[in-house]
């Protein structure tokens, strides 16, 4: 059976994009570049909402295309390996190594759960918040930046209640510190 994580990049007021709706958290430098390929890795499915899969298909693109750093040619060559679902009402088509998904997101969710190994990796907050009031979440994962956005799309919806339970912290290169919580009674 696989755990179900939603792991994001946040600002320290828990935003994980500006009040433009742009990403305006600090790129990843090489060694947080690293981390996250390995989480790539790890990933037996990620599980994305249509906005995210949209920013995320820049991954698709060649190699000589993505950038010069051999990090995120590496990136790249792992989101192209992970299987993905894009969870939307409004794609026709999705990209390679990719499933559309149209449906009861629920019932998808504890079917992949039960059927998989490993990690399935959850990438959008309504996607995420979905999810999360239908229990499937196993772990959040919010990777704390050091900045105040002061506004934008929260890493939790709103109206989401939730009791969780710590699992630990991290400190990684940037100022980063990965928290970690599971939800309370799990």
């Amino acid at each position: 059976m696989a755990t179900i994580v939603y792991a994001m990049l946040t600002s320290l007021d828990g935003y994980i994009a500006g009040p433009g709706g742009d990403i305006d958290l600090p790129i990843p430098e090489e060694e947080l570049h690293q981390h996250f390929n390995d989480e790539m890795r790890r990933t037996s499915i990620a599980l994305c909402g249509r906005r995210m899969y949209e920013t995320m298909r820049f991954w698709d693109s060649p190699e000589r295309e993505i950038a010069a750093e051999e990090v995120e040619r590496d990136f790249a060559r792992a989101w192209r390996e992970t299987p993905k679902i894009v969870v939307s009402t409004t794609l026709r088509e999705v990209g390679p190594n990719a499933r559309l998904v149209k449906g009861d997101v629920e019932a998808m969710a504890r079917s992949l759960k039960a059927e998989t190994d490993g990690e399935i990796s959850v990438s959008g907050a309504e996607l995420a918040g979905h999810l999360a009031r239908a229990g499937l979440i196993d772990e959040y994962r919010l990777y704390m930046h050091p900045v105040v956005l002061g506004g934008g799309k929260p890493y939790f919806q709103s109206g989401l209640s939730l009791a969780l339970t710590p699992l630990g912290t991290e400190r990684l290169t940037q100022g980063v510190t990965l928290l970690r919580y599971a939800p309370a009674g799990n």
